[in-house]
């Protein structure tokens, strides 16, 4: 179903485009949060007060206290010292505060626009969708974060999954907005688009692995390709004893789960590259030019994902590449939401 009303101003349509780009950004900077081992350095979430970073030296201090008793530090960086933490408290405070500005730039023009009649209940409605799952994501991240304050000296795995593909949602339900202000739709009624669905749940699946293999750090243990350490099938999956829930659970402490969540996450990226190809092959020619830029973005950007996917494993050791780990993580998040583009350009334009 597409809005109702598309004579929105401009200033509305370029309002939606600067939320959609933060939203995108905000995933980054996650990311960058991630791989720096940034996120734990910040052990409370103090939603007015935390806008305001320390000031001064006892500030610090206290902090940096406050970051001492968590097991991050004893585990891992028991050598830092107050410069280290400045930077990686710095990531996490960025982070937080990206999403405290998305909300102030995001939220009032909101309420302005539904208090001045600028926009309809069509769009209230999906805007409104937005704002709760946006919520949900950063209930989850607190979530996510509590988990590395206790014993663990990082976050778990399940719930930086659960917290990642909800701002995954909160992308998805902005890109459809986007696509229905702008009226995004085809005046050709027969093109068969099952295969750009079956593409986007396929590589919605995938992004679950993303999350996973970075929740487990499982590109860690395999920094070798085509094979993974000389094998084509690690040795640990090919043990039936193996397959059991407390696997997955102690990921940790056994190979089983990371050998899993890296094996799939590599299947997957081969059938998402056959796919896409495929997909760009039958439809190249039937699609309208408004379409076929976000197919050919797609295939574009697939081939460069898996090169830097190759890329990133190669160079994995002991710790993934900060820009090639960021990188992968961008490119694989646009090729997602051009898909997301062309299936919805696709549509019926009497919808």
């Amino acid at each position: 179903m597409l809005a109702k009303n598309y004579k929105y101003t401009k200033i509305i349509r370029y309002w939606l485009l600067v939320g959609l780009l933060m939203l995108i950004g905000q995933v980054i900077l996650g990311g960058i949060t991630r791989l720096t081992g940034s996120g734990l350095s910040i052990t409370r979430w103090d939603i007015i007060t935390g806008v305001i970073p320390p000031l001064n030296a006892e500030e610090w201090l206290k902090a940096f206290e406050l970051y001492k008793e968590t097991p991050q530090f004893h585990k891992i960086n028991s050598s830092f010292n107050i410069r280290d933490f400045k930077f990686i408290y710095f990531w996490e405070y960025f982070h937080r505060l990206w999403v405290r500005s998305l909300g102030f730039i995001f939220l009032i023009p909101f309420i302005l626009f539904v208090i001045r009649k600028k926009i309809d209940f069509y769009l209230i409605k999906r805007l409104l969708l937005v704002v709760l799952l946006t919520i949900l994501t950063a209930s989850a991240g607190w979530i996510m974060v509590q988990s590395g304050l206790v014993n663990r000296p990082w976050v778990n795995a399940y719930k930086l999954t659960l917290h990642f593909i909800l701002a995954i949602l909160v992308i998805t339900a902005m890109v459809k907005t986007v696509a229905d202000v702008y009226a995004f739709s085809s005046q050709k009624s027969t093109i068969k688009k099952s295969i750009v669905s079956i593409t986007l749940g396929v590589t919605f699946l995938q992004l679950i692995f993303a999350g996973l293999m970075a929740g487990m750090k499982a590109g860690l243990y395999y920094a070798s390709w085509p094979n993974m350490n000389g094998e084509f099938i690690p040795n640990v999956l090919l043990k039936s004893s193996n397959w059991n829930w407390g696997n997955m659970i102690n990921y940790d402490s056994y190979l089983f789960a990371p050998a899993f969540i890296q094996f799939t996450h590599r299947m997957l990226a081969y059938l998402l590259g056959g796919l896409t190809i495929y997909m760009f092959y039958k439809l190249r020619t039937v699609v309208e030019k408004s379409s076929k830029k976000w197919l050919n973005s797609s295939l574009i950007l697939v081939v460069v994902q898996i090169i830097v996917g190759v890329l990133t494993v190669l160079n994995a050791h002991g710790k993934i590449p900060l820009f090639l780990g960021v990188s992968h993580q961008l490119i694989g998040l646009l090729y997602f939401i051009s898909l997301l583009f062309l299936h919805y350009s696709l549509r019926n334009n009497k919808a």
